[in-house]
């Protein structure tokens, strides 16, 4: 998969000009809409067709900090998927290549009413890319 690019913006910075830490959390959310995209199952369909994935945990490691201008190149990987939870890896880095960020996030596939969804019974072409892709080097 291609990473997703991001170019940080001026609002997402603080009075010292680094890059507000929360504002990694929103770039993984896009990292893994485009990932999403990528893998042929858009996320805005998923939704359209009932089935939700909501974050269940997110971790963050800032490695060192990035400023306006900066242009960061988000790596996303699933570390692992079971059918009913998916843990996906992230690396940040900037134009330089230095890793500035690495992360982790776990999601759950649920149905409008909130009940979770068994992903390899209702979305097996879904689970197949993913498996796929987790097995790319």
């Amino acid at each position: 998969m291609n990473p997703y690019l991001h170019k940080v913006q001026y609002y997402e910075t603080d009075m010292m000009g680094i890059t507000h830490h929360a504002n990694y959390i929103r770039w993984m959310e896009e990292a893994r809409i485009d990932f999403m995209d990528q893998l042929g199952f858009p996320y805005k369909k998923m939704e359209a067709d009932g089935v939700f994935s909501p974050v269940k945990t997110v971790s963050c490691e800032y490695k060192q900090p990035s400023t306006f201008g900066d242009e960061i190149s988000i790596a996303v990987s699933v570390k692992s998927f079971n059918g009913v939870v998916m843990t996906i890896e992230y690396e940040m880095r900037n134009q330089r290549n230095e890793t500035v960020c690495t992360a982790c996030s776990e999601h759950v596939f649920l149905n409008r009413d909130g009940r979770f969804v068994r992903m390899k019974r209702d979305m097996p072409d879904f689970c197949r890319a993913v498996e796929l892709d987790m097995q790319k080097p």
